[in-house]
């Protein structure tokens, strides 16, 4: 199988999900759009997975590659029905290039709990992940509202739209599931991130966070295993 990667910071990548990649022998192509790379043909690729990053999704006049991105992102989910997994701004893509809204919201960061919803509970990509699963967020844009045909899976108490699913295969993922021991230090060394950091918990913030997330990183990874064999079933399954 072929994945194809867009990434808008070279250290925000699929973090342990390229640990699994690796385990199925999945052919990974990678674009970096920030620094100027082109999206390819999308026809020979399986699945498509959309990171994060510290641009917004509305800043297309400073970031003028948004524009191919979201046109490629609803091709491959629209058009050609095919299994799309997307994080943080991968997930705010998704919901923009759907006709879903999003806008500034309120900011979480820290590791910090989600809830599924009824859908979520009976939704496949969810299957042996808890009810109240423990994330690390660190957003202050959200997805305000998605199409009626999108299905909202999963929500936090300040944003209702954390997990949801468009069709039979697209996901979008406003929390962190990727993380390894390395996400927290490299992160805090961007400073967009650096500053929500400390403007949500103070200066001096990183050591705290550090700690809750090595406390908490066996939890954080086995939900993630979960969840790529979940997509990988509904990925095999699309396939025949």
């Amino acid at each position: 199988m072929k994945v194809l990667v867009l990434q808008h910071l070279e250290i925000e990548h699929p973090g342990i999900f390229l640990d699994f990649f690796a385990e199925d022998g999945i052919e990974v192509t990678t674009v970096e759009l920030d620094e100027g790379e082109a999206i390819p043909d999308l026809e020979p690729f399986d699945f498509m997975v959309v990171m994060g990053g510290p641009q917004d999704v509305w800043q297309e006049d400073e970031f003028p590659w948004f524009v191919p991105e979201k046109e490629a992102i609803r091709k491959f989910v629209v058009d050609m029905g095919r299994p799309y997994l997307g994080m943080c701004l991968g997930h705010q893509l998704l919901a923009a290039a759907i006709g879903g809204e999003v806008a500034p919201g309120e900011a979480e960061v820290g590791v910090l709990p989600l809830q599924k919803t009824e859908a979520g509970k009976e939704a496949p990509f969810l299957k042996g992940v808890p009810d109240t699963i423990k994330a690390l967020q660190w957003h202050g844009a959200e997805v305000k509202s998605v199409p009626s045909d999108a299905t909202v899976l999963a929500s936090s108490d300040v944003c209702p739209i954390q997990i949801f699913r468009y069709g039979d295969c697209a996901y979008g993922l406003q929390c962190h599931v990727e993380i390894t021991e390395e996400t927290v230090d490299a992160w805090a060394r961007v400073p967009e991130y650096k500053a929500a950091l400390e403007k949500s918990q103070g200066p001096g913030a990183l050591d705290a966070l550090r700690a809750e997330v090595v406390e908490n990183l066996p939890g954080f990874n086995a939900d993630a295993r979960k969840l790529y064999d979940n997509f990988k079933a509904i990925l095999m399954e699309k396939r025949g």
